[in-house]
């Protein structure tokens, strides 16, 4: 009973009554709603009214579409506060979509239909045939986009925002950043996935910052009440880990619950996985598109290279400078990649160089995205990198796989699962004319490792696999692509998060009114980056920042890695890492992160 909690609770939400309870009243008129000034016994009883009445939400289970609701409010009262009536007007709006009709013979899917009563959308097809305009096509309302990367949907963000801002001039489209709140107390902690206030025509975002309505962590019934019945779009759902793609399946359980409309797009998709996916959907509800054998012939593009030994790549870089190509190289490792980059610009100081992970402060990232796909803040050409005529080589890991619009010559990569690969192998040759189908371009695929532990993040019988099915010294005959792919994925074998999940198969939801899950499921499911940091010389100028300002001083990293160090108190209450843990040109660098190197060690202590 109430008697119970703490005596002081009723004297902190009734302090100073009498200065601001006629304030209150007066904001309720402004909206038309009748009012009476009360006691304070009054609000008192009301106080325990609405606690019995909560309390007997919690007799069964399901979720508070209003507590979604006054959440959402809050946050958007938090983060607009004086602007309110101005944001107000675009929230809830359909974007106008119409730009992506554009048709071109380059594009076979711009000249396939996309009207059909058909609820959802599955779309494979090669890379560069049009995917992305023709999920957007399929969609009838407000827009959920999701890629697996971080990288990716900044990608994505900038490409579409571009696309539309003719036929959209006040679209209310928005990049949702891998924000996480994890407070630690003890051995317990609680993740709270944040996301900016609701509304959107279009957000950008991965799966990971959506999955909160399955798990029902902290603020996942403002979210609910922010996506059903919209469009979701699923890109390259392939590339997940075998513990997100369980997460994707759920939340496709979800969203199709909820009345959204589901588009999934994919080059590489292990027919196993496309089954399931369909089962999910039901086969009578979704459109689904392919390319013809005649369509995909026209995508040959590559000639695959099996190396034989790491030492073999000196020879093609030392070519690739000398013809004057732009060579693309990809590792499965950030501190493989650092060390890579740190390589090359010893060895060929005055070639342009640059290095792309997902450890960099998002403002630092950007930039280096920017500087990457060549083009200034209008989308002309630069001449760097991506639009150069020059030799210059970008060290990346596999961010660069998914929606960055790259146009390289050459590749050298490491062994990684098929699907993987074929996503780096559409960084080179991608841009397609009249004058460049039929003429292919080299891409290099270095020896499968020895150990489980080199690895990683794939599984090394995977990667052994993947790399038995490539041709060697041949083209990559994209019709044949999906033969590969399922030699290499016979059977994809999710583990069920059935009992993690308060939303279950038989369409229940499993969890009490007005609660949430405290626990961070998801931090301990997923082995993606869920925890934000920051430089020590931040912190300061982060506590005064706004949260666009926050945003792009922040570090993505994992959780292990930094739960040792403290926490800042302010926003998303990032870790912070000494100063000498991050540099402008590697990133983050993990090895330095110890709290010994804290400037003012001493004074921790």
């Amino acid at each position: 009973m109430f008697e119970q909690w703490d005596e002081d609770i009723i004297g902190l939400h009734l302090e100073k009554w009498d200065e601001w309870m006629p304030k209150a009243l007066d904001i309720l008129n402004v909206f038309d709603l009748h009012t009476r000034p009360i006691t304070k016994q009054e609000a008192t009883d009301n106080f325990y009214y609405v606690y019995e009445y909560c309390n007997s939400m919690c007799s069964k289970r399901g979720y508070s579409r209003w507590r979604g609701l006054l959440m959402a409010s809050d946050h958007f009262a938090s983060a607009i506060t004086v602007d309110a009536a101005t944001y107000r007007k675009t929230l809830f709006n359909k974007p106008n979509l119409s730009y992506f009709n554009r048709q071109h013979s380059l594009y076979p899917l711009s000249l396939k239909a996309s009207e059909s009563e058909r609820r959802h959308t599955m779309v494979v097809a090669s890379t560069g045939a049009g995917k992305t305009d023709y999920l957007f096509r399929r969609c009838k309302g407000r827009v959920f986009y999701t890629l697996p990367f971080q990288a990716s949907i900044n990608a994505m963000y900038k490409r579409v925002k571009s696309d539309l801002k003719t036929t959209n001039p006040d679209l209310d489209i928005r990049l949702l950043h891998a924000s996480s709140k994890i407070s630690v107390s003890g051995t317990t902690k609680e993740e709270q996935i944040l996301q900016d206030h609701v509304g959107s025509a279009i957000k950008v975002l991965t799966p990971h910052q959506i999955a909160a309505i399955a798990f029902g962590t902290n603020g996942y019934e403002a979210m609910l009440m922010d996506i059903e019945g919209c469009d979701i779009i699923l890109d390259e759902i392939h590339t997940y880990t075998d513990v997100t793609r369980a997460i994707v399946l759920k939340l496709i359980e979800v969203l199709s619950h909820l009345k959204c409309r589901i588009h999934v797009g994919t080059a590489t998709m292990p027919t196993c996985l496309y089954t399931q996916i369909l089962k999910l959907l039901g086969p009578e509800n979704v459109l689904q598109v392919r390319l013809s054998p005649e369509e995909l012939q026209l995508f040959n593009r590559h000639i695959v290279h099996k190396l034989t030994s790491p030492e073999q790549e000196g020879t093609i870089i030392e070519d690739a400078i000398e013809n004057r190509r732009k060579l693309l190289i990809v590792r499965n490792r950030v501190r493989s990649a650092q060390e890579t980059y740190q390589q090359i610009k010893t060895k060929y100081p005055d070639v342009p160089c640059l290095l792309l992970h997902s450890r960099f402060k998002r403002g630092d990232r950007a930039e280096k995205e920017q500087t990457l796909l060549g083009l200034d803040e209008n989308g002309e050409p630069t001449g760097e990198f991506n639009t150069s005529d020059q030799a210059c080589i970008v060290v990346s890991t596999q961010v660069v796989e998914v929606s960055l619009d790259l146009n390289f010559d050459v590749l050298i990569t490491d062994a990684a699962p098929l699907d993987a690969l074929i996503q780096r192998f559409g960084r080179i040759n991608r841009k397609r004319t009249a004058s460049t189908i039929g003429k292919n371009k080299p891409v290099y695929v270095l020896p499968p490792p020895e150990s489980e532990r080199d690895a990683l993040p794939y599984n090394l019988d995977t990667v052994k696999r993947s790399h038995e099915v490539l041709p060697d010294g041949e083209n990559f005959e994209e019709t044949q692509a999906q033969c590969m792919i399922d030699q290499v994925f016979p059977q994809i074998d999710c583990m069920s998060i059935e009992r993690h999940s308060v939303f279950k198969q038989d369409e229940k939801w499993n969890i009490l009114p007005l609660t949430h899950n405290a626990k961070a499921l998801l931090l301990d499911l997923l082995d993606i980056d869920s925890v934000s940091c920051i430089c020590e010389a931040d912190e300061e100028e982060f506590a005064s920042a706004s949260p666009d300002e926050r945003a792009q001083m922040t570090i993505q990293t994992r959780y292990y890695i930094v739960k040792n160090m403290r926490q800042c108190a302010v926003g998303i209450q990032p870790f912070v890492i000494p100063d000498c843990a991050y540099s402008n040109d590697l990133g983050l660098c993990q090895e330095s992160i110890t709290q010994e190197k804290y400037s003012n060690f001493s004074f921790i202590i």
